[in-house]
This record gives structure tokens, C-alpha cells and sequence, in this order.
């Protein structure tokens, strides 16, 4: 497995760790709860966010493994 593939299998888990966040956020009836996923899940977003511009980059520095 290339990195290029490890890093878009790992952005593909953030991002779905992201949306599981969100949805307990909505589901949270506690305010504490709500806000501790909501915290979690900006944090995860903004690593999502790098991850998504390092898969950018891998693309353009392996396109052979695209």
C-alpha cells in the first residue's frame, strides 16, 4: 500500500469519524455531551481539512498510483 493510498484510507475515517460527531451532537440530550462532541468533531474537521490537502499533494507527487 502506497502512502498516497494510506493517508486517502485515513481522511476517508476522519471524515467518517467526523459524521458520527455531528450525529451524536444531534442526538445528545446532556448540553455537556452536545458540546463536547460538537468541540470534537471542529478538531476533527480541521484535521480532515489537512489531510485533504496533503492527499492533494501525494496526488501531484505520485500520479503514477492514481
Amino acid at each position: 500500500m502506497t502512502v498516497g493510498s494510506q493517508v486517502k484510507t485515513c481522511f476517508a475515517s476522519v471524515k467518517s469519524a467526523e459524521a458520527s460527531l455531528q450525529m451524536l451532537a444531534e442526538k445528545s440530550y446532556d448540553q455537556k455531551s452536545y458540546q463536547a462532541f460538537k468541540e470534537t468533531a471542529v478538531i476533527i474537521s480541521e484535521i480532515k481539512s489537512d489531510l485533504q490537502k496533503q492527499v492533494i499533494l501525494l496526488s501531484k507527487e505520485e500520479p503514477q498510483y492514481n
